[in-house]
């Protein structure tokens, strides 16, 4: 794992790259950001690339899934449980964490959280962003599930220079939101939420994913289909996050329902 700060005091923000060994967006941000980052006023950035050894491979992870493995173990034989817990122990004080991912969904980029705080109001708020995914019902071992104040961000399609440039944005956007910038104003506005509740598994053979992310699907058509599973809508206002064919090795994407919308924070 490799750690630079920027700064000094308080707020303590931290944008994390490199969670999973295939997606280098997220390293390039970082690494951008070590090399041009100068803080406005005071603050702290931490700037983290996570799991080093799986970006050396180009694979996933070593030998778990960094972003299945919080809140870590300390006394695990495998390295990303111990790597979960160095970098929980690092980043955990943060006033609010970022952290970049991509994927083989189709755009458009967007948020991703578990507990609605003050300071991820504030962060997916002030995103590039239209919608923002409430994952709170859904896995409790990744890292914006575990970790305070920690937005995901999909940025775009893995390996695309578009996913790095978009990532760029979202990160300075962030630390405008948090008073680490001032080369302008920050840009809040309201999101739409969509509430993900279910995920869709994948058997084998051949796979076909007929809905974007975020578009509705309507009521007795198929969302998705394999040799094992046939996945048909039984009910109406359902919309896939993460769809994809061949980004999992387990799931076609998640179930969905809008939600209504997040309200910037109030500001003078």
């Amino acid at each position: 794992m490799k750690l630079v700060e920027r700064g000094y005091g308080r707020p303590r923000v931290a944008i994390v790259g490199g969670i999973h060994g295939d997606e280098p967006a997220g390293k390039e941000v970082v690494e951008r950001l070590i090399q041009t980052l100068e803080v406005d006023g005071t603050g702290t950035a931490q700037l983290v690339v996570a799991n080093e050894r799986a970006l050396a491979i180009g694979e996933r992870y070593t030998e778990t899934d960094l972003n299945r493995a919080f809140p870590g173990d300390p006394d695990s034989d495998r390295y990303e449980d111990v790597l979960a817990t160095r970098l929980r122990d690092i980043i955990g004080g943060a006033d609010a964490v970022l952290a970049l991912h991509t994927s083989h969904s189709a755009p458009p980029p967007f948020a991703i959280y578990s507990d609605l705080t003050e300071p991820i109001r504030r962060t997916v708020t002030g995103l590039p962003v239209q919608y923002v995914v409430d994952s709170g019902s859904l896995r409790g071992t990744t890292m914006d599930s575990v970790v305070p104040h920690t937005v995901s961000v999909e940025l775009g399609r893995q390996w695309s220079e578009g996913a790095i440039a978009f990532g760029h944005d979202a990160s300075t956007a962030f630390l405008r939101a948090h008073g680490l910038l001032d080369d302008r104003e920050p840009e809040f506005g309201a999101k739409r939420v969509v509430s993900g509740f279910q995920e869709v598994p994948k058997g084998g053979g051949e796979p076909h994913v007929y809905y974007s992310n975020f578009e509705e699907i309507p009521k007795g058509e198929v969302f998705a289909r394999d040799d094992v599973y046939t996945h048909r809508v039984e009910e109406e206002g359902l919309v896939p996050i993460l769809a994809s064919e061949r980004g999992y090795e387990d799931i076609f994407g998640i179930y969905g329902r809008f939600e209504g919308e997040i309200q910037p924070p109030e500001t003078e």
